[in-house]
């Protein structure tokens, strides 16, 4: 009976200090689950603007004189042709996208996603270093959840009845997935 107790606590203590960080991996796991339909991190902002025709010269020459007609303060990045006539000038968080013979530009502006941006970083271990190792303890701590779970429960609502075919279930259904769609 000693030995129960000492799960139940394990269990309930390890839950308690991950409870907040779960709940924050479960939001962004939705979010970068449906990543296909909309970018979690970022929100996009386009809209359109008539520069007039650019004069010629070289595609940093030209990304300059577009972002000057535009009143942007910013030096771009860099500024690639991309195909006859279209220009492409690259900002930190903003890309114009100007056709040179007509002069229309396409904005594209990159604000962050307030909090997802920040629970993705986390999420997807973008800032490295320590946090990647809390992220480990974080991974193992879910996994020792999940072992001292099995064991709370005695009798038939335990591992030893119903349990046990829940966890079957939880192990074929990736399983299955991972035979039919692959």
């Amino acid at each position: 009976m000693r030995l129960r107790r000492l799960v139940v606590a394990v269990h309930r203590d390890v839950g308690y200090f991950f409870a907040g960080l779960t709940v924050l991996y479960a939001i962004s796991g939705v979010a970068v689950n449906h990543m296909a339909d909309w970018n979690p991190s970022y929100r996009l902002e386009k809209s359109q603007h008539q520069v007039g025709v650019v004069p010629e010269g070289t595609a940093a020459e030209q990304g300059r004189e577009v972002a000057r007609r535009l009143g942007i303060d910013a030096e771009p990045m860099s500024s690639v042709r991309v195909g006859p006539g279209l220009l492409k000038v690259f900002f930190e968080d903003r890309t114009l996208t100007v056709s040179l013979p007509t002069g229309e530009v396409e904005d594209e502006r990159r604000a962050r996603r307030f909090f997802l941006y920040e629970v993705n970083f986390l999420h997807l271990n973008k800032g490295k270093g320590w946090w990647t190792w809390f992220a480990d303890a974080y991974a193992v701590g879910l996994a020792l959840l999940a072992v001292t779970g099995l064991f709370i429960l005695p009798g038939r609502k335990g591992l030893s009845g119903r349990g046990k075919w829940l966890v079957g279930a939880g192990l074929l259904a990736p399983l299955l997935y991972l035979v039919f769609f692959r």
